[in-house]
């Protein structure tokens, strides 16, 4: 029998690594569902395995912890087992985070711990005990506990220390940079945690850093987010250039590893099915000895050869994850996609002040582009809204929406600062669709929406309109955290030029903007003042050349109202100084932009959708009735004919039109590109 059941589990690999997960799992069920009794410790691994298929492939969070409820009752009767006894909790674990079960879920972390703590202090014990903390510390951190978190993972950190393992003391360390980053109570707490990544970091020797690539990415963002909160953009930018180049590098070697996987496969199928007299099959063994040692070469470059192997029949391709940290600890932050396209969206955050729009473009385009393609993996399609997912697809989903939200918020940004009104409205509509659609997970956006909607009321002359979403988006949060940067401006209008008070504050303002938020727009709009200011005390020569510096970044920028208010000043400017020629250039200039402007204005004014944005009401949205949530956690919306019982959850092509189950008229936002 066990013979067997060797053959089935090896069986089940086959049907995984060929993509057929069904027929994986119905091989595995044949030993937990034979009328011929096998070995307790076979249907144990066979369940774990199943429920680790269910768990990576499908939806289907509840049968998957049916098998592991039955291993575990099966595991009480063996007094060892202690590998197999962790792994069941684990993965039980994982299926309480997915259901958002989190106090049952912590009541199994820590019988977890307490078998770990009883069984020794070996390496592979440890490895436990740093798996069960990682998750006790995200379970706290959920919950809200935040010191609880910090105090699980330094408690984590410290076993890390024992085992002399750097690379999980650098997987803890930044768990707890993500976690101050979290709680923010004490800026120095956080910076400090950041300095310690930083330092564990440089002591790792080159080789081990080349083979943690995902720790890489990891502090890295966090560091940018950091410096991004303390608005200390130039040094963000530095931390963005590191990432994009790795990004670019990784992008490469992953390619080159798909390339010579494919090629590989297509080997191993020709001599799987050739003649074993064909002459050409000594070839075909040469070709591929050779593309062997090419993939164990190129994936020992890219610091993917740790994840070569197997893991409790997890053949997940490694080139789609990025790991935190080793084995059993799951320690995967986000799925590679993701963390590219946010690598994609740092580009865009830290380029767009600097005015490199075309760079932005590019990133928006292909960061939205591949956050809709992993949308469409996790069936959202045109029409599909939040009560038809998943209840175990609602956190990555949540992850994708909200990065694509920031797309479009860039992008809305990039365009009204170049006077790109229609481009603006567009990407705007695109964003109250999205958040008409899925109004819980994108709760967060409601006033980021609202305020792109001041924002656009504003750049099209609608004061009273801009006035009124500015209020609803101040309601719903506080985004003041820059207005120290823009204070001088405010107060040099009340000031006026009574002194050379303003002056100075304008001088200040322009330091802090340069210097810290590399804001070139900003910086215009600073030397503009400051130019008009000159020309105000009659220091014409110094307002000539600041006002000239200020129309160069405004026409580097695009920013059509700022180029037509520096000219305006230059005009007075030259009028004190008798320049009537260039008076008269400068007048014929400010006409033809003025009358730019006025056609961008009127093209966008005469749309259909121009006063919805605007008008002064919020966004309406469908709220989730009882029978809705019912809906959302009932199971999978996507129909399956597997014959398999357990596999209730397997994606495959949905023969009942899923518009069906909407009852939303999106109609009047009109054609939408999403």
């Amino acid at each position: 029998m066990e013979a067997l059941a060797e053959g089935l589990w090896e069986l089940a690999d086959f049907h995984e690594q060929n993509g057929e997960i069904g027929k994986a799992v119905k091989c595995l069920e044949t030993i937990c569902q034979s009328q011929v009794s096998f070995l307790p410790i076979v249907e144990i691994k066979s369940r774990l395995r199943i429920a680790t298929l269910l768990l990576k492939y499908t939806h289907n969070v509840n049968h998957a912890k049916s098998h592991l409820e039955r291993s575990q009752l099966l595991l009480k009767s063996i007094p060892s087992c202690f590998e197999l006894k962790c792994r069941a909790y684990s993965l039980l674990s994982q299926c309480y985070h997915l259901i958002g079960a989190i106090p049952p879920q912590k009541q199994i972390i820590n019988k977890g711990l307490e078998l770990a703590c009883a069984s020794g202090d070996g390496f592979a014990v440890k490895l436990w005990c740093c798996n069960f903390t990682s998750q006790l510390a995200n379970a706290l951190a959920i919950e809200g506990d935040y010191w609880g978190s910090i105090a699980a993972l330094e408690r984590g950190f410290s076993c890390a220390a024992e085992m002399y393992y750097p690379e999980l003391q650098m997987f803890f360390a930044t768990s707890i940079f993500h976690v101050h980053l979290m709680q923010w109570e004490d800026v120095n707490s956080v910076g400090n945690a950041a300095v310690k990544c930083n330092e564990i970091w440089e002591f790792l020797q080159p080789d081990k850093r080349r083979q943690c690539m995902g720790l890489f990415f990891y502090n890295e963002l966090l560091n940018t987010f950091y410096q991004l909160r303390i608005c200390d953009y130039k040094t963000a930018a530095l931390h963005v250039d590191k990432l994009d180049e790795a990004m670019r590098k990784e992008m490469q070697q992953v390619q080159q590893i798909k390339n010579l996987t494919v090629e590989l496969n297509t080997i191993n199928d020709s001599l799987s099915q050739s003649d074993p007299h064909n002459r050409e099959r000594l070839g075909l063994y040469e070709k591929q000895t050779q593309l062997q040692e090419q993939l164990r070469q190129a994936t020992f470059s890219a610091g993917m050869e740790s994840m070569g192997s197997l893991y409790l029949g997890n053949a997940r391709q490694m080139w789609d994850k990025l790991e935190l940290a080793p084995p059993p600890i799951d320690g995967e932050w986000l799925p590679r996609s993701a963390v590219y396209a946010l690598v994609d969206l740092m580009v865009v955050i830290s380029g767009r002040p600097k005015g490199l729009f075309k760079e932005c473009g590019k990133r928006i385009q292909s960061g939205s582009q591949l956050i809709k393609e992993e949308l469409l993996k996790l069936g959202i399609t045109d029409g599909v809204r939040e009560v038809n997912l998943q209840h175990t697809a609602i956190w990555m989903a949540g992850v994708y929406l909200m990065l694509l939200m920031q797309f479009l918020e860039n992008k809305v940004a990039v365009d009204l600062t170049r006077s790109e009104f229609v481009e603006a409205q567009e990407a705007l509509l695109q964003m109250k669709n999205w958040f008409i659609r899925f109004p819980t997970i994108l709760q967060g956006c409601e006033s980021i929406i609202e305020m792109l909607r001041g924002q656009y009321a504003h750049s099209l002359g609608c004061f009273s309109e801009a006035a009124f979403h500015f209020l609803e988006a101040a309601k719903r949060a506080n985004r003041c955290k820059l207005c120290a940067m823009f204070m001088p401006l405010f107060l040099t209008f009340a000031l006026a030029t009574q002194n050379h008070l303003p002056r100075i504050r304008l001088a200040s303002g322009l330091r802090i903007t340069h210097q810290l938020l590399g804001n070139i727009q900003l910086v215009s709009q600073y030397l503009t003042l400051l130019g008009s200011l000159a020309l105000a005390l009659h220091d014409t020569t110094q307002a000539r050349e600041i006002l000239k510096s200020s129309l160069t970044l405004a026409k580097t920028l695009y920013d059509i109202p700022t180029q037509i208010w520096v000219v305006s000043v230059l005009t007075a400017l030259h009028q004190e100084l008798g320049e009537k020629g260039n008076e008269i250039e400068n007048t014929e200039y400010a006409r033809k932009r003025g009358n730019d402007l006025q056609k961008r204005l009127a093209d966008v004014r005469s749309s259909i959708h121009h006063m919805e944005l605007i008008e002064k009401v919020k966004i309406e949205v469908h709220q989730l009735h009882d029978t809705d949530i019912r809906r959302a956690n009932a199971g999978p919306s996507l129909g399956v004919n597997l014959d398999i019982p357990e596999s209730i959850g397997l994606p495959v092509a949905n023969s009942t039109p899923i518009s069906r189950l909407v009852n939303i008229d999106t109609g009047r936002l009109g054609k939408r590109k999403s």
